[in-house]
């Protein structure tokens, strides 16, 4: 098969028409080189603008429909509201902050997979084809566990807990394989899945709520196997999704401002996290003023605006509950 022959099935095609409806340009799908690896993974696939329009490049054509719906899901839920992840900071080490973007993304991924599988599964994208492909995909990804463990373990339940997330109720089929050649990492993904599938994600406040408690519980599972943690609940910034009576509140009221050791990105200044007083989780970043300007009153006054008035101020993105 190649990339000429391609052609979206009915289900990918309504996905993409639906998208296309959301977006302010034009979204196309284009399946770019030959390789048919026999696996599907999450990498096959990525979005590139072009000034107001947006390609979603398909580069692996071993499942073609399942992975470019997988794409336009995500794509279709940003455009729907729900909230995404930021990178405002900088730890001064590029390829730390590229690790830790990475896996900031991935876990935010992971927690959105709920609705896009479901989604996929509803439109028959996902068969036992498609669910061979993705095993073998966990094989290319991840080695079996070594003993003692080693510094892997990080990818590994990563790569397990997505997999519980797509297999959902099938996932007692490829467990026996997944503990034979992983049982520390499964057990402690399913300790990670039971918790952020409690509440189903209907609605964008509760896609953040998981987010967060995910992030947190994937921390506590590193410094468990005494691994460096990700500390996404300071680095990562999650859209705020705020009640209109919240917009009216003070910034004191609802956040808390932190001076954080990490720099911000744009300015190299050091930084000033806003923490939601809820959940302890970055929902801003400010840029310490000149300095000079670094004063008390500065945070005073950022403290007495209503949150409204600071994110319009910032420029920052936020959902309306």
């Amino acid at each position: 098969m190649t990339n000429d022959e391609i052609e979206l099935n009915e289900a990918t095609q309504s996905l993409l028409n639906a998208v296309n409806d959301l977006f302010p340009g034009n979204v196309s799908v284009q399946f770019i080189g030959q390789l048919q690896s026999g696996y599907v993974r999450h990498d096959q696939s990525q979005q590139v603008q072009s000034g107001k329009d947006l390609m979603v490049q398909i580069a692996d054509l071993s499942a073609p429909n399942y992975t470019a719906s997988h794409e336009l899901l995500h794509l279709l839920m940003v455009l729907r509201g729900f909230p995404q992840v930021f990178f405002s900071l900088t730890t001064g080490n590029e390829q730390l902050d590229q690790q830790l973007m990475f896996m900031g993304t991935e876990l935010y991924d992971i927690v959105c997979h709920f609705v896009v599988v479901d989604e996929q599964r509803k439109h028959g994208l996902i068969n036992d084809e498609v669910e061979a492909m993705y095993l073998k995909g966990i094989k290319h990804t991840i080695k079996p566990e070594p003993e003692p463990l080693d510094d892997e373990m990080t990818l590994r339940l990563l790569t397990l807990l997505d997999a519980m997330v797509f297999y959902g109720d099938r996932f007692d089929e490829v467990k026996p394989e997944l503990e034979r050649d992983y049982p520390v990492a499964l057990a402690a993904a399913e300790k990670l899945y039971q918790l952020i599938s409690e509440k189903k994600i209907d609605s964008p406040f509760t896609l953040r709520r998981n987010v967060v408690k995910l992030f947190k519980a994937f921390d506590d599972q590193l410094t468990e196997w005494h691994l460096p943690a990700l500390h996404n609940p300071e680095f990562t910034t999650i859209t705020s999704v705020l009640s209109e009576r919240q917009l009216r509140l003070k910034v004191r009221q609802v956040f808390e401002l932190f001076h954080s050791d990490l720099h911000d990105q744009k300015t190299g200044r050091r930084a000033y996290v806003g923490f939601n007083k809820g959940d302890n989780q970055n929902s801003f970043v400010i840029s310490a003023p000149k300095p000079g300007d670094d004063t008390p009153d500065y945070y005073k006054g950022i403290y007495e605006l209503t949150v409204e008035e600071l994110f319009k101020q910032l420029e920052m993105p936020y959902i309306l509950r």
